[in-house]
């Protein structure tokens, strides 16, 4: 039985092995853990799904695998190794004829075999989801077929397809003619640079370290590596920069009333009302008036929901979560603080679930705890929106009779995705907010 790196999330598409708890000869039985694996979100324990000895792993503690890899073979009683086997075609009735002759071995899977590979059944846990890259669609404008790994290889290479002649069955693309067309069409010079919706990153691929270095010959530095997370959150911010057409809306929004209403709210209470759930209850709810804004970009489509899920920024030693709140805008803000509250010590000892950072259509980055006035946040593909909130502060304003007068006011910025969100759209959601942040009983209508 194969022992598979799991898949913790669909953007998740790696994971490194922390540590085995088994060794090559121990016997294992259902629901033993096998090892640890750490991911950009989480950390996790696997167990095995079936019963038998562990006669080989594949990869040692500390490396990081694509999801998928095997990375241990776990034997029943009585089952002996074997190669994998090859479907045998169907006994036939027409007469014999001679067999063609061998082809000549290669270390390359033909595209045209691959799909006579028995698979061995998968376990539930186990089973892996291909994640939804950025490779295109199964079909060209002209109605061509293309391959899952042909689409992966000509969007990695920079190969366009509409430019190959399919060679597999009823001209289907396969692998074989993209990697035909990178030996023969694209010189090494002229290969185009990595895209930000490849799977690899300039982080990923060390991004010249040696040269970088090269800068600081005469500085005393320490070199740290890049965990899981820290990595993915590279990749993902230089996607979003690069492919979400970002614009950002301003706006001061005064809080005397927010901050009295909670004030009433907390007496009393052993669990604290934050101004952080005000503006999570503010935002769920004038993303529910908005509903325009309530949608998310589908590359060809737009996703526009019933409900409001909305993404709340954790921050971690090493790096970010955002576990989503469903339907937030239903919910009271005691039970709006107390899953925040729990998200984030779950996310800061790595125990959420992948399902619980999965999702939204907009989240909500709060820095004003730190001291920060004003900052723009960048948006966390696939959602639309991400409001980034600053400090309050006491600020001097006119007063009707021509005196000054101060008022506790802070600053929001909403960043948005222009394909989804428009500058009208954008700025009635924020006008919204503002309304109900200064108005705080119709948060909680």
């Amino acid at each position: 039985m194969d022992i598979l790196m799991p898949q913790l999330g669909e953007t998740v598409t790696e994971g490194t092995i922390v540590s085995w708890q088994k060794a090559v000869g121990d016997r294992v039985s259902s629901g033993d853990v096998l090892f640890e694996i750490e991911t950009d979100k989480t950390t996790m324990e696997v167990p095995t799904t079936s019963d038998g000895s562990i006669t080989e792993i594949r990869v040692p503690a500390g490396q990081v695998v694509p999801v998928g890899t095997v990375v241990a073979i776990i034997m029943r009683e009585g089952e002996q190794a074997a190669p994998t086997t090859i479907v045998e075609p169907a006994p036939s009735t027409a007469p014999a004829q001679a067999a063609p002759p061998s082809p000549k071995p290669t270390t390359e899977a033909d595209p045209a075999i691959i799909p006579m590979i028995v698979k061995r059944d998968l376990d539930p846990f186990n089973a892996v989801r291909t994640p939804e890259r950025n490779f295109g669609p199964a079909s060209l404008p002209n109605g061509v077929r293309v391959t899952p790994l042909a689409r992966r290889l000509a969007s990695e290479g920079g190969i366009n397809l509409a430019t190959l002649s399919g060679s597999g069955p009823r001209g289907r693309i396969v692998a074989r003619d993209v990697q035909q067309a990178e030996r023969v069409v694209t010189p090494p010079a002229a290969m185009p640079a990595i895209s930000a919706t490849t799977t690899a990153s300039p982080l990923a691929l060390g991004a010249r370290a040696d040269e970088v270095k090269g800068h600081y010959k005469e500085t005393a530095f320490v070199e740290v590596d890049l965990n899981g997370m820290r990595r993915t959150i590279a990749r993902r911010l230089v996607e979003s920069k690069q492919t979400v057409p970002h614009f950002y809306l301003t706006t001061d929004v005064r809080i005397d009333r927010m901050l009295e209403l909670r004030r009433q709210i907390n007496e009393g209470r052993s669990t604290r009302i934050s101004v952080n759930d005000f503006v999570v209850k503010a935002y769920s709810a004038a993303l529910r008036a908005c509903p325009q804004a309530n949608s998310v970009w589908a590359d060809d489509r737009i996703l526009r929901f019933a409900g409001v899920d909305v993404g709340v920024a954790v921050a971690v030693d090493g790096g970010l979560f955002t576990p989503v709140l469903r339907g937030a805008d239903t919910k009271s803000l005691s039970t709006i603080s107390d899953e925040i509250r729990d998200f984030a010590a779950r996310a800061r000892a790595g125990k959420l679930e992948a399902r619980e950072y999965q999702g939204g259509v907009g989240s909500v980055s709060n820095l004003g705890m730190y001291g920060v006035r004003e900052f723009a946040a960048i948006i966390n593909p696939p959602q639309a929106t991400i409001l980034a909130v600053g400090a309050a502060t006491r600020r001097p304003h006119e007063s009707p009779d021509g005196g000054v007068a101060f008022a506790s006011e802070m600053t929001v910025t909403l960043s948005c995705d222009h394909r989804v969100v428009d500058g009208a759209l954008g700025a009635e959601l924020l006008r919204e907010f503002k309304a109900i942040i200064e108005d705080p009983l119709r948060a909680l209508l």
